[in-house]
């Protein structure tokens, strides 16, 4: 039992990364593939897909790399949980963050589903701020 499964998945995209991983398991949920939705629309990661073989689903993350076999870099420099169980993090329209000022996202789960701190801006909503990616 994983009591912040947002953080873990987080945090197995962020090892996987450092040891050059091409794919990462993890457990699947609803919210979890918005995030990797989002990771894919914004271009952090290469896909998603579903494998729903096994007694429980698991959400395969293919991770994305630049530069030549011997020097590639991860296209995620950073992941980084925000609002967790044991401390709520929400803003407001006006107070939506722009991490790296800009460079980075900022996924936000709103009323409106879970989107990036941009589309929140534009459609003018906020909402509990789950983690910085740059």
């Amino acid at each position: 039992m994983v009591s912040d499964p947002i953080a873990d998945m987080l945090t197995r995209i962020r090892n996987g990364l450092m040891v050059n991983l091409n794919i990462v398991e993890v457990p699947s949920s609803k919210l979890k593939i918005e995030i990797a939705r989002i990771l894919k629309e914004e271009g952090f990661i290469e896909d998603f897909s579903m494998n729903e073989e096994q007694d429980f689903p698991l959400i395969v993350i293919t991770l994305k790399y630049h530069g030549t076999r011997r020097d590639r870099k991860p296209v995620i420099t950073n992941i980084q949980r925000i609002s967790k169980p044991g401390r709520r993090v929400y803003r407001g329209r006006r107070d939506l963050p722009r991490p790296m000022s800009g460079i980075g996202i900022a996924i936000l789960t709103t009323p409106k589903g879970v989107m990036t701190a941009q589309n929140a801006r534009r459609i003018g909503i906020g909402g509990e701020v789950l983690c910085y990616v740059w």
